[in-house]
């Protein structure tokens, strides 16, 4: 999916990249080019309250339009305290430099369909998500639940719900935005996403059931190789080193490029090695994986000069 968003891989053998989460240079809520998708949902739209002449609102007249959670009573100056929902509606403060251009354009493009007031609302909240998925992912979550309250409907809006609980550790939240947006269009690439979350929540065995999913045959490179380094986690889980070893033995751990994900596969690697007790093939691999990190998204320079102290 993308890279990961915290640098290093974690305890478990390495999360797989955030690939569709919320930033504000991408999709869903801005993530690096993460998002699709989009729904509707909106309590903004409805006539005054208590209007009268036929209008929404009048006894007899058309049934008044959902509103806003506490809406009424914000209009009529009322400072009651809020409850949950409407806390969750209102989101954390919106930043005033966030606009919502700063998400991907094929997001943009997937908020016009709701009323300008209310994409622009929806926009703003993902946008600041994205800002904020890195430092506060709790922050960024409520950004886009916020959203998710207006625009439950939009499979954007769910992945970015899905991504941002991600980051904040609340995989069963997590896993279930991501089948919904999954169910609204169709797509496979939140799978590593999704599998991760099944071994953050103990059930490493469906996390490989989705590594075998026909699908990701058809990954990008970067998007199969988090899935290898998942199903490796998740055979780890399950005291499988030697399955976990050959999992990444099989993906292209020599390959000349340097991106983010060889850089994560061969850590992913050095860490098995160490962890079956192969400490020597450990500290190679450990080499081989910094000498290709220039953005130091991993702590392999360290965990190679510990196993040479321990060696000495």
């Amino acid at each position: 999916m993308a890279e990961q968003r915290r640098g290093k891989p974690n305890e478990r053998g390495g999360k797989p990249a955030r690939g569709r989460a919320p930033q504000g240079d991408g999709r869903s809520t801005g993530r690096p080019e993460r998002g699709k998708s989009s729904r509707d949902g909106r309590p903004e739209r409805g006539g005054k309250p208590g209007q009268r002449d036929g209008k929404p609102g009048q006894r007899g007249g058309k049934p008044a339009q959902r509103r806003a959670p506490g809406r009424d009573a914000r209009e009529r100056g009322e400072k009651g305290p809020r409850t949950k929902e409407q806390e969750l509606y209102d989101g954390p403060p919106l930043p005033d430099d966030v606009t919502g251009s700063e998400l991907a354009p094929d997001v943009r493009s997937q908020l016009r369909g709701l009323p300008e007031k209310l994409g622009m609302r929806v926009a703003r909240h993902l946008a600041a998500a994205g800002r904020l998925i890195d430092d506060e992912p709790e922050v960024a979550y409520q950004h886009t639940l916020a959203a998710r309250a207006r625009a439950p409907r939009l499979a954007v809006v769910r992945e970015a719900a899905g991504e941002a609980a991600y980051a904040a550790g609340h995989y069963a939240e997590a896993l279930s935005e991501l089948r919904a947006a999954k169910r609204i269009n169709g797509a496979t690439a939140y799978l590593p996403i999704m599998a991760d979350c099944h071994r953050a929540l103990g059930n490493a065995k469906r996390a490989i059931e989705l590594a075998k999913s026909p699908s990701v045959a058809r990954f990008p490179a970067a998007a199969k190789a988090e899935m290898t380094i998942v199903e490796a986690g998740a055979r780890r889980d399950l005291g499988q080193f030697e399955a976990a070893l050959r999992t990444l033995e099989l993906a292209p751990l020599n390959s000349k490029s340097r991106e983010s994900w060889v850089v994560r596969l061969r850590y992913a690697y050095a860490d098995t090695l160490e962890q079956s007790g192969r400490t020597k093939d450990a500290l190679t691999w450990f080499h081989r994986t910094n000498a290709i990190d220039a953005d130091e998204i991993t702590d392999a320079a360290e965990r190679a000069a510990a196993l040479e102290r321990s060696a000495d």
